[in-house]
């Protein structure tokens, strides 16, 4: 198997995104898949390493990355020693990175006996999961796309942060990372951001216009997203798979650092049952 990390690209908004692609090297094209992580999350968090190997070991050219905002940088990909950079996160620039991801494959010399560029699906994890649904919806190049605990609304999420006015005159609110214990900037910018793009950013409305499958997984001892994201998310797409897997919590009973060579077993079943989807 071919694995290469923290790939450069740059993304449009002045800051590098950096990419890990996971492969079996084979001369053979692949059908390939893009996880985006979520909210105080990056592409190296507990276990995704491994469950990018067993997309790998399946037969899938897998690609996950950092959102170009997400705190990292090239010389500390995991954590945030740029919290500069992640106050001045929002919607937009997530999207507009998967974006420049998805060109990226489409226009890769590197690569090109090893894709199949008619099959790339999208998966999200948590906010994630949010913004896969928005792409998916806006990009025709995606032809299936898989939420994990995803959240069904950006709006209750924005103006949240806080008392609004506070938010204005000081711009700037801090969320405390329970992990690593650092105050997490948000400022005033992403709710400015959020406002002038709210049609855009409608989880409900790209949901409900999906043409291509969706499959939708959530823990049921979610604490972090409640399972009833889910289930407006499957009222909005009736025709999209619905899994619920039980016992499981928002990262499927997995942790940063995750030190097992091995997939908890709730997210060993979140990633066979992807797998499944996916070829079929």
């Amino acid at each position: 198997m071919k694995i290469l990390r923290n790939q450069v690209l740059q993304s449009i908004h002045n800051k590098p995104i950096l990419i890990d692609v996971f492969y079996k090297d084979n001369n053979t094209p692949k059908p390939v898949v893009i996880f985006c992580h979520g909210y105080k999350g990056f592409k190296d968090w507990g276990a995704w390493n491994i469950m990018a190997k067993t997309y790998a070991e399946a037969g899938f050219f897998f690609i996950k990355f950092n959102f170009s905002h997400n705190g990292g940088t090239i010389q500390q990909p995991i954590d945030f020693p740029d919290l500069e950079a992640f106050g001045n996160n929002n919607y937009i620039k997530e999207l507009d990175d998967l974006e420049t991801v998805i060109n990226w494959i489409f226009n890769s010399k590197d690569y090109k006996n090893e894709i199949d560029l008619t099959n790339v699906s999208l998966i999200g994890h948590s906010r994630g999961g949010g913004i896969v649904l928005l792409k998916t919806n806006e990009d025709k190049r995606v032809k299936k796309v898989i939420t994990l605990a995803s959240v069904c609304d950006f709006g209750k999420r924005t103006a949240t942060v806080g008392d609004l006015d506070q938010w204005e005159k000081e711009g700037v609110k801090y969320v405390v990372n329970g992990r690593t214990k650092q105050n997490m900037p948000h400022y005033y910018q992403f709710y400015e951001n959020y406002i002038e793009n709210k049609e855009r950013l409608d989880i409900k409305n790209a949901t409900s216009k999906l043409r291509v499958p969706h499959l939708l997984i959530h823990g049921d001892k979610d604490t972090s997203v409640s399972i009833k994201e889910a289930e407006n998310l499957k009222k909005w797409n009736p025709v999209s798979e619905y899994h619920i897997v039980k016992n499981a919590d928002h990262v499927f009973n997995t942790k940063h650092p995750w030190l097992e060579n091995s997939l908890s077993k709730e997210l060993e079943e979140v990633t066979k049952k992807c797998i499944h989807f996916l070829k079929n």
